[in-house]
């Protein structure tokens, strides 16, 4: 069985990643971006803390770090309460996930990560637990089984998802909350970045601020990772600040271009425009093409392209846009080579 990553900190449990850990917000109030979501979770929590109840069930659907985790934290972090952290691949049988919930305290937040790849068995447990708060359990096998239920204290299941459509029917309308997260503008990315910048004690100017904004794919993880890597970039070749100069030259060395396309990105432009003629190619053979796995390209490469404009999705397969082949310097009677 994988295990369950996860550590509990002032009644908070945090991914076992340090730079994660040092810069994630802990209320809503330090949570930049997703206005919308925000000011709904406000009333949503408020409401369940003077009734005194769990707040409903939520599920989180978007693109990868935009912040679902985080939310999942300061969603307990609100209500007073711990949360327990897992993924959807890590509970791999009934009984990992019934030890789970019956381990939870009253009103507790229980948050299940790729809550999409759960196994159907597993998930079948989760039905009567959202809804009345029991868990049946299949004791034996063969003609002398024989069904054991067990109570569980009311709490909140938090589920994230990158892939919404995987999702079944039945698990979906268990969740009463349901929010999707979109991708970040350049002014809440540049505050994450010059917040993230405080945390770890390093100056960083306006202008250095936005240009890795700029290069962040709308994504504050991905923001922060940029601003971790320049600050490497900056103490060893630089003065130990980051200005306009000094992220320009990281950002060059990362092979981030003024898109923000790294080098999966352009190779899947690349591998599009010149090997398939732009398009339309499917999604298996891409990957077959590009020797990268096919969730690689859905879930990490595709939203920011999709998003930006550089590619079409339609039901014959993927289509380079006209911007990409001005992204690659292709013209479009140049593409077979």
């Amino acid at each position: 069985m994988h295990a369950m990553r996860s550590e509990r900190i002032a009644g908070l449990e945090l991914e076992d990643d340090a730079g994660l850990i040092t810069l994630r917000p802990r209320s809503l109030g330090e949570f930049v971006g997703q206005a919308e979501v925000k000011e709904k979770l406000r009333i949503y929590i408020e409401a369940a803390k003077q009734r005194g109840e769990p707040l409903d069930h939520v599920l989180l659907q978007g693109p990868p770090g935009l912040g679902k985790t985080t939310l999942a934290q300061i969603i307990a972090s609100e209500m007073g309460v711990n949360v327990r952290i897992s993924s959807g691949p890590a509970i791999e049988k009934a009984g990992d996930l019934a030890a789970i919930l019956t381990n939870l305290q009253a009103n507790d937040v229980f948050f299940i990560d790729e809550i999409h790849r759960l196994r159907r068995n597993v998930e079948e447990i989760l039905y009567p637990a959202m809804e009345d708060c029991k868990i049946d359990i299949i004791l034996g096998e063969g003609p002398s089984a024989q069904s054991l239920r067990i109570d569980l204290p009311e709490f909140t299941l938090v589920g994230a998802t990158t892939r919404a459509g995987l999702i079944s029917a039945p698990m979906r309308d268990r969740f009463e909350v349901v929010f999707r997260l979109g991708f970040y503008g350049l002014e809440d990315l540049r505050s994450i970045i010059v917040r993230a910048g405080k945390l770890l004690n390093i100056e960083v100017e306006g202008d250095g601020a936005l240009e890795l904004a700029k290069r962040a794919r709308g994504t504050p993880r991905i923001a922060n990772r940029l601003l971790r890597r320049t600050r490497d970039f900056a103490e060893v070749r630089g003065d130990g600040r980051i200005d306009l100069v000094t992220a320009k030259r990281s950002l060059e060395m990362l092979q981030i271009d003024d898109a923000g396309l790294d080098e999966l990105d352009r190779a899947v432009l690349d591998a599009i425009v010149r090997k398939f003629s732009g398009g339309p190619v499917g999604l298996d053979t891409l990957a077959a093409a590009m020797s990268e796995e096919k969730d690689t390209i859905t879930d990490i490469v595709e939203p920011y392209l999709l998003q930006e404009g550089f590619l079409q999705r339609t039901p014959q397969g993927r289509i380079a846009t006209e911007r990409a082949y001005k992204h690659l310097g292709v013209h479009r009677s140049d593409r077979l080579f």
